[in-house]
């Protein structure tokens, strides 16, 4: 049986099957892209709901996981050579499974530089972005008065979502199939027009090539699944 116990996070959330890959997170945006992509890629994993603040993402155990106290990291029992990996940024995390498992991420060099260039578009922008409409609009910065902070991501929100329902303008995906590029987008975009309720905000319906890509994404059954995962 595989041995994590050199892990601190397995004696504070003890996997009960450590010979499957193990999945530390919530059902945030940056979260499901991990969820999403194993259950697209059919590999067999074990979830743990870390809770937010010093009794979870800020503890000792988790802290040795993943220094910068975020969601969400993984441990691979069976990483490179047979051995024990861990990982945290969702980024990371991606381009890990897709090269593990072949799946999402093309073997044709060019079209593998072009779909990590849109992963880490997202991963630089639309992740900030739309984060920070969530808490100048939904949150605690809409206590603040100044209407200038909001304007502003407003604003460069709606100048990315130009860029993607350009990008989507005659195709079904980001690249032209579907990839760990939209796998990193579809929470972020589904997360700011249903839980930071700010799709007239930012004009949502103007893009209609991201409304149609976003439907087409959540109609995937594994899609659905990794949304609610952790439970």
């Amino acid at each position: 049986m595989t041995d994590l116990s050199d892990f601190p996070v397995t004696r504070r959330w003890p996997p009960s099957h450590p010979d499957r890959l193990q999945l530390y997170s919530q059902p945030s945006p940056n979260g499901v892209k991990v969820s999403i992509m194993l259950e697209e890629t059919g590999l067999p994993y074990e979830w743990h709901r870390i809770p937010f603040g010093e009794d979870g993402t800020r503890s000792p155990e988790y802290l040795a996981l993943n220094p910068n106290g975020k969601i969400p990291a993984i441990i691979d029992p069976n990483g490179p050579g047979g051995q024990p990996l861990a990982l945290f940024e969702s980024g990371a995390i991606l381009l890990y499974l897709a090269g593990k498992t072949g799946q999402f991420l093309s073997g044709d060099p060019i079209r593998r530089w072009e779909t990590t260039q849109w992963l880490f578009w997202q991963m630089a922008l639309v992740g900030p972005m739309f984060g920070q409409i969530g808490y100048f609009y939904r949150f605690d910065g809409k206590a603040i008065e100044d209407p200038r902070p909001l304007q502003r991501y407003v604003e460069e929100s709606r100048r990315l979502l130009a860029v993607l329902d350009g990008r989507l303008e005659g195709r079904e995906w980001v690249m032209d199939d579907y990839s760990i590029a939209d796998i990193s987008l579809l929470g972020w975009v589904n997360n700011l027009i249903t839980f930071y309720e700010a799709r007239e905000l930012v004009g949502f319906d103007e893009f209609g090539n991201v409304g149609v890509w976003l439907e087409r994404g959540l109609a995937r059954p594994a899609v659905q699944r990794g949304l609610g995962i952790p439970e």
